[in-house]
């Protein structure tokens, strides 16, 4: 009896299933690796235009260049050219703030001249601004720090003059050598300090100015003008000085 032979397995073998899959898988990466790739045009024409109305870097041109130069907008300002209307607008300050100043050093000195008070009250200029140097007797009694009558009409000048420019205004108080010893003022330091906070109060409250343009200052017998040797040296050294203050130092100061 003769056996039958087994028929053989028609079609493709069953490892080519699996390497078709694995070709497909493949096929597709790749398809979505190009799709991902390709550039939207519309958009990228949109970004690009967006970057020529508004460079990243103000006044400057557009950092993508446009398909027509010609058509390309016209930058609104040289920024050379700004930076040199700075540097003028800075110079007319600079200009503008010397002459209130000397405008101010003039009247003070005419007043002076008027009132003949030459001899107490010194009006100067330096590199900090216009100096205003009183002695003790202009101001106050001995070892006191109330403003004196008489010296009200020149305080309130000044406090005239300075509501016309808004310049910082130091007020330092100074003593001579000598050691004062009071309940009121235990050193000299106490009194040169409430010397020069008695002038900044009265020319604050008689004249309507701002506070914040004030400083006060006791250096006590720190920086004599002359040596404590003789009775007009220690004259001399007992004083009040007023520093109407430079904008353009202030401003160097800073830096």
């Amino acid at each position: 009896m003769r056996r039958r032979k087994q028929n053989s397995s028609k079609g493709a073998p069953k490892w080519m299933v699996t390497f078709s899959d694995l070709m497909t898988l493949i096929l597709v990466f790749f398809i979505l690796l190009f799709s991902m790739s390709v550039v939207d045009s519309q958009k990228f024409q949109a970004l690009a235009e967006s970057f020529q109305d508004r460079a990243i870097f103000d006044n400057f041109p557009s950092l993508i260049p446009a398909d027509h130069p010609s058509e390309e907008k016209e930058v609104k300002a040289d920024p050379f050219e700004m930076e040199e209307d700075s540097f003028e607008t800075l110079l007319d300050l600079e200009e503008e703030e010397n002459e209130e100043l000397d405008k101010l050093l003039q009247e003070v000195n005419e007043y002076l001249e008027e009132y003949e008070l030459k001899e107490e009250i010194s009006a100067s200029r330096d590199e900090r601004g216009v100096v205003l140097v009183l002695q003790e007797q202009t101001l106050f009694r001995s070892a006191q720090a109330d403003v004196l009558e008489g010296a009200r009409p020149f305080l309130d000048k000044v406090g005239t003059l300075l509501n016309e420019i808004p310049n910082i205004v130091k007020v330092e108080g100074h003593t001579d050598s000598r050691p004062i010893s009071t309940t009121v003022y235990p050193s000299n330091w106490e009194l040169s300090g409430a010397r020069a906070s008695s002038v900044i109060r009265h020319l604050i409250d008689e004249n309507s100015l701002d506070p914040e343009r004030f400083m006060a200052v006791g250096y006590g017998d720190t920086r004599p003008v002359a040596p404590n040797s003789t009775e007009e040296n220690l004259r001399q050294n007992r004083r009040v000085v007023i520093v109407i203050s430079d904008p353009e130092y202030d401003r160097k100061d800073m830096f």
